[in-house]
């Protein structure tokens, strides 16, 4: 595999897009907006600007990188011979599996099809398809420059060849894979996201504020984020999608979406990504403070 396409120029898809290109692939980025796209290049490159002020990467390296990404905002003029397809897109089913079915139809027989995604089927996701042992999920982590860890995910019917394949082309990333089921949430997430809720309850429920919550899990339990202010960090719409999968999949009352989180997306405070969601951040990501509706 020398030539990956991926589809969604958002904070998953530019981190997937950069660290590809930055390990020799040719990458196809693809968004339905030009404006999407130019952001996502503009984070890429201001994400190497920094790389390369920490001596951690040249210039002349984050000019190849830059070199080795193209952009589209037609899916398939994007693919065209391409050896793998990731797909980055929002973590909505409906949005997922029409892009999965297109994608079939256009790509060659010997493509793989993996899905970022964070909490939805795999098994599912191949069945829109006609290559069901050739879709895999890859679910990396944020932010995916950094973060070693990609979960791969293999579907019901994802063959062993594949399987392996991808968990290679991880390890050539400089990523460290782990193979896991197809179950609602896989590990990450099924482990994470209650965790998240029932910090979320226990604000809720006037326990404790925000800033005491997330100091107890950083200075009690080694957490380099606390649960509220990493929700944050993840979007609150994720959460709350994340936390409607699992509740979906088992039926166990314990997955139900806290309603303070409910509130709070339908209100349109989904974290950094709006600008405000248990903290404030309209001075930037870097400056947050306690958001206004939580202070006491």
């Amino acid at each position: 595999m020398k030539k990956v396409a991926v589809i969604g120029a958002g904070t998953m898809g530019n981190g997937i897009a950069h660290t590809f290109a930055q390990s020799g692939f040719e990458v196809s980025l693809i968004d339905i907006s030009q404006e999407s796209l130019d952001r996502g290049v503009s984070t890429i490159e201001k994400n190497l600007d920094r790389m390369v002020k920490k001596e951690k990467i040249s210039e002349a390296d984050k000019n190849t990188t830059l070199s080795n990404i193209s952009t589209f905002t037609e899916i398939k003029a994007g693919v065209s011979g391409v050896d793998l397809v990731v797909e980055a897109a929002t973590e909505n089913m409906d949005i997922k599996l029409k892009i999965f079915t297109q994608l079939d139809e256009i790509c060659a027989d010997h493509v793989v099809l993996a899905s970022n995604t964070s909490s939805i089927s795999i098994t599912k996701i191949g069945a829109a398809t006609k290559r069901p042992d050739k879709v895999i999920g890859m679910h990396f982590m944020n932010p995916v420059p950094v973060m070693k860890l990609v979960e791969i995910i293999r579907g019901y019917a994802t063959s062993d060849v594949v399987t392996a394949q991808i968990m290679q082309l991880s390890r050539d990333l400089k990523k460290s894979p782990v193979e896991v089921n197809d179950y609602p949430g896989f590990v990450a997430n099924r482990i994470l996201m209650p965790m998240i809720n029932e910090a979320i309850y226990t604000l809720y429920e006037g326990v404790a504020g925000v800033e005491e919550i997330d100091t107890v899990m950083m200075l009690g339990m080694a957490h380099p984020m606390g649960p509220l202010h990493l929700a944050d960090f993840i979007g609150l719409d994720v959460c709350l999608s994340i936390m409607e999968v699992l509740h979906s999949g088992f039926g166990n009352p314990k997955y139900a979406p806290c309603p303070l989180l409910v509130n709070m997306v339908t209100a349109g405070k989904l974290g950094v990504k709006s600008g405000e969601g248990f903290y404030d951040y309209s001075d930037g990501p870097r400056n947050k403070k306690l958001s206004k509706q939580f202070v006491k």
